[in-house]
């Protein structure tokens, strides 16, 4: 019975501790109660000093006047600097100031009425050492009392988060990581506690930062004793080279340490800076330097002007929109097939700036005579042709279907553009039309070489530009949310070959880059974009797992299935005997590709499509062959007719 009732008294009193831990900050009733308290103790003690002393005190029996005077002189200037308002754990030294000039200002009214007095009764109520000494003596006691909470709330804070938070330990000691690791502890609510900071450089040994320990590099990892405390490397990516983001993330997972970010300092609060951090993603490590892009002319080229945009639900087109909306253009117009993308786009657009016109048109833009319609309604400045369809095993399996979408609906939008002297046509292709292997790297070369003819034929006013670019991060059916699925559901994580490689670029740089070559040029020219240096698959699926908390080949397998029909190893931005021009632009070049006859590509565009309204895939996939003559089938049923030319 007895071990029962110490049981339930411990439980209670777990109860309390939890119950205390809760507590956010003391009221302010309470710190001015305890201020009034300091200072009444403090009277007391400096008179107890002055008569240990043998000091004769004045008017001794007006004792309890002395003490109200000194009080009320102390609480007024308490009101005045708001003493008491502050929060008691997040106190600084400007909560101190406060406090002396409070206290500064009390010591000067008493003296000046201490003299008052003099002047009035020949001798001073209050002994002047009395007064110095109790200014002292009050306030190192208001100091100390906010030093203390200050400490006491830390450390229930510690205890609070000790068995429910990771503790990280933040990589770097510059300004920006002492303000990462200040937000951590001054955010209680987030599941994180600051641990301490690692550092490259090695003058730090037994150095202090916010009252958490410095270690080097080599001591943080090569010390199993250390690493034990620690949940996870705080990786702050705007301080870092690309070089050394792989090194720390490397490290961390080798050592058992998950590996995260945080948000960029500048944009963020403190509670948004702690709520911002995040699992390190395959991303940050791919991403690239930010590209300058050079506004005024781009903004000149949307600002009150029609803007139509195809494809705008896709994952280009939608950030086409997004981009173009900055630039506060008369009207967005955005065209697409696909009924609920389209919705849902329209729902964060118009939500995201109320204040844009927008038009959301749900059409098939091999419809010329649905298209012409948007076209006569809206006087267009700008046309962005982002439709197509981009996947390569289904293309290649129905190369009909490329052929409506990806020549004919680009036929189209450029005749019209044409016809309706829309200022500038852009056309948004793909490295995968560089010595295509597919159907659908072919058709959209075919769409290049018509985009291309249009610039010089009669009567055209309209420039005519091409842009060309590899895979995007995180676009519809990239391998990023692939493997991420397959990393999820536990493995095999599947890729075609070992070693196949593919360049990546964001969404939002490709298509800064697709509105910057917008307005570069006189017309007709292949922009290409700089995508950096290639990425093995294989090794960004090894990173990806890693970076999941796994072990590549061991909690997740990877397993090779095979290049899928029209794959290719590796792709390519140019074509074969292609002249690569810089541009005044680091990250845009222009590719001198062959140009054709316009009547050429349209007698052949006439007969490819009536092959694909027979739904003749071998004709079809003939012709294009003729059209792009560097079309060479890789992997697919197709090349048995690179035999037979």
């Amino acid at each position: 019975m007895k071990k029962l009732l110490d049981g339930l008294r411990a439980l209670n009193e777990g109860d309390n501790l939890l119950k205390i831990t809760r507590v956010r900050y003391i009221p302010r009733w309470m710190v001015l109660f305890f201020d009034i308290g300091f200072v009444f103790f403090s009277i007391l003690i400096s008179y107890y000093f002055l008569t240990k002393l043998n000091v004769k005190l004045n008017y001794s029996n007006l004792l309890p006047l002395k003490i109200f005077i000194i009080i009320l002189a102390n609480i007024a200037f308490m009101f005045v600097f708001r003493t008491y308002a502050g929060i008691i754990r997040h106190s600084t030294f400007f909560d101190f100031f406060k406090i002396l000039l409070s206290s500064g200002c009390s010591l000067l009214t008493l003296i000046s009425f201490n003299y008052f007095f003099y002047l009035v009764k020949g001798k001073p109520l209050f002994l002047y050492p009395n007064l110095f000494l109790f200014f002292f003596v009050s306030v190192s006691f208001m100091f100390f009392f906010r030093m203390l909470t200050k400490r006491f709330f830390n450390l229930l804070i510690d205890f609070r988060r000790a068995s429910t938070t990771m503790n990280l330990a933040v990589v770097g000691i510059d300004d920006t990581s002492v303000s990462v690791g200040r937000a951590i502890m001054h955010n209680p609510n987030y599941p994180y506690r600051l641990g301490g900071f690692v550092t490259n450089r090695t003058d730090s040994k037994r150095a202090v930062l916010l009252g958490h320990d410095i270690y080097g590099k080599r001591e943080f990892f090569g010390d199993s004793k250390i690493l034990r405390d620690f949940d996870a490397l705080l990786i702050i990516k705007e301080i870092m080279s690309k070089s050394e983001l792989e090194e720390w993330m490397n490290l961390a997972l080798d050592h058992g340490l998950k590996v995260l970010k945080a948000p960029s300092i500048g944009k963020m609060r403190n509670e948004d800076l702690v709520g911002g951090i995040r699992n390190l993603q395959i991303e940050d490590l791919l991403n690239r330097r930010p590209i300058k892009i050079e506004s005024p002319d781009v903004k000149r080229r949307h600002f009150k002007k029609n803007v139509l945009i195809t494809g705008g639900a896709g994952s280009i087109g939608s950030e086409i929109v997004r981009q173009v909306s900055e630039f506060n253009p008369s009207l967005i117009v955005v065209l697409d097939q696909a009924e609920s993308p389209l919705y849902e786009l329209e729902l964060e657009l118009l939500e995201k700036f109320p204040e844009q016109k927008f038009k959301f048109v749900l059409a098939d833009i091999s419809n010329s005579y649905r298209l012409e319609k948007i076209f006569e309604e809206h006087d267009f400045s700008m046309v962005y042709h982002a439709a197509a369809y981009k996947h390569v095993p289904l293309i290649e399996d129905n190369p009909h279907e490329a052929v409506f979408v990806n020549i004919l609906g680009t036929k189209n939008i450029a005749l019209l553009s044409k016809k309706y002297k829309i200022n500038r046509f852009v056309m948004v292709s793909t490295d995968k039309a560089v010595n295509p292997t597919n159907v659908m790297g072919a058709s959209k070369r075919a769409a290049e070489l018509f985009v291309q003819s249009l610039q010089n034929t009669e009567g055209n006013t309209t420039k005519f530009i091409t842009t060309r670019f590899g895979n995007v991060l995180g676009s519809n059916g990239s391998v990023i949310p692939h493997f991420r699925k397959q990393i999820q559901k536990g493995g095999p994580v599947t890729i075609t070959h070992p070693d196949i490689i593919r360049y990546f670029m964001t969404i939002p740089e490709a298509c800064e880059l697709v509105l910057q070559a917008g307005t570069m040029g006189d017309g007709g020219e292949i922009y290409v974009f700089d995508m950096g240096d290639p990425v093995k698959i294989l090794d960004l699926a090894k990173r990806m797992i890693k970076l999941s908390g796994y072990t590549p080949d061991e909690d997740i397998k990877i397993t090779f299935i095979g290049l899928r029909p029209g794959e290719k190893l590796y792709e390519e931005l140019l074509s074969d005997n292609t002249i690569n021009i810089p541009t005044h632009h680091e990250k845009i070049m222009i590719s001198k590709d062959q140009c054709v006859d316009f009547e050429i590509v349209n007698r052949y565009f006439v007969e490819i499509l009536r092959s694909a309204v027979k739904r003749d895939k071998t004709e079809v996939v003939t012709l294009l062959k003729s059209l792009v003559p560097e079309f060479i089938s890789n992997n697919s049923e197709f090349e048995i007719l690179d035999k037979k030319i």
